[in-house]
Parts: structure tokens; sequence; C-alpha cells
């Protein structure tokens, strides 16, 4: 074997790679893609609703402690307060409605998955799951675990 002199050797990297002990891969449909690029206009619907209702209340506390000696300030005030109430709750009905979306796009996709055999442990509650190779299934104990064993 021939080597070759190190200013002429191409830039190799360095690659290490860690094993996972289980790969698991979903697959997408192009309007779940869709949901799930587009993201959750959630937060931004709080967070402007959260500004606007604060704004809201300022103008409130403004207008019950202030003398407004032109009619016109105490109109434009007026009309400032009901818009940022009237915005502020439609966008927090908004929120209420929409909050979720990506959420359950992501959990429809995890549901398509079946479960694994194995051991499955919810609420203090054990099953044993059959092998997935065509046994007989062993027995599904259920109810509570009295005590450690």
């Amino acid at each position: 074997m021939s080597k070759i002199p190190p200013e002429d050797k191409p830039f190799l990297p360095e690659i290490r790679r860690g094993r996972f002990e289980r790969l698991t891969i979903f697959e997408v449909s192009d309007t779940e893609l869709e949901t799930l690029e587009r993201g959750s206009p959630d937060s931004i619907y709080l967070n402007v609703a959260i500004a606007l209702l604060a704004i809201a209340v300022s103008l409130t506390a403004t207008l019950v402690t202030a003398n407004f000696k032109a009619l016109a300030t105490f109109t434009v005030f007026v009309v400032m307060t009901a818009v940022s109430y009237v915005g502020g709750f439609v966008l927090l009905l908004l929120w209420h409605r929409s909050r979720g979306s990506v959420w359950h796009c992501a959990r429809t996709i995890r549901n398509r998955l079946p479960p694994s055999e194995g051991v499955v442990e919810s609420l203090g509650t054990q099953e044993l799951l059959p092998p997935q190779t065509g046994s007989t299934p062993e027995p599904r104990p259920t109810g509570r675990r009295r005590g450690k064993a």
C-alpha cells in the first residue's frame, strides 16, 4: 500500500455514530406536513390578545382618572379603549379555538403506530402485550400494584 503525503490527502472528517436502540419512522400525508410546516398561530393570537387587553386596561384607567377638556380627545380614548377590548377578546377566542392544531396533527401521526410488544404501564395498571410472532398471548394482569416486591 502506498501512503499519501499529508499535503495531498483530502480532508476526511472523523465520523462517529451512536446507535439507536430503536428508530421509529412515521408516514406523514401532505396536509399533515403542511400543518406542521405552517406551525401554530396560537402563540401569536395569545400574545397580541394579552397586549391589547393590557392596553385596554391602561386606557380604562386613564379614562377614569383623567379630566378631558376637549370632547374629541375623550372620544378618541373611548374608541381606542373599545377597540382594544373587542380586539383582545376576539383574539383570545381565536386562540382558544385554534390552540392545539399542531398538537392534534402530531397526535394523529403518532397514533398510527401500533403498540409494540413488551410491558406497558399507565396509571398503576400493568399489561403484558403478546409477542408479534403469532404465539399465544400471555395473561394480562390488570389492577393496581400492591406495595414493592
